[in-house]
């Protein structure tokens, strides 16, 4: 069973009667700055997904040796090994 016209308009006068013009029209404006911060909060979360993934692409951030170079390192002892 749906609701007819009558029903709804006597929703709508009860809802208006209870909560007041300006009341409505103020949850109306709060709902609509909710849905903007929402969408905002998205597209910045794809920008930074964005820039991380591009950063990714560059390649190292330093400078990489050749492969046919050894670097000295020491043991556990102190002693230079190569």
């Amino acid at each position: 069973m749906q609701p007819g016209i009558w029903q709804i308009l006597i929703i709508a006068i009860v809802v208006l009667v209870l909560f007041g013009r300006g009341r409505i029209s103020e949850m109306m404006g709060d709902f609509g700055k909710g849905i903007s911060s929402f969408k905002k909060g998205m597209s910045e979360e794809d920008r930074a997904a964005s820039g991380k993934s591009d950063a990714r692409l560059e390649g190292p951030a330093h400078d990489a040796k050749p492969a046919g170079e050894t670097v000295e390192s020491s043991d556990r002892n102190g002693t230079k090994s190569s």
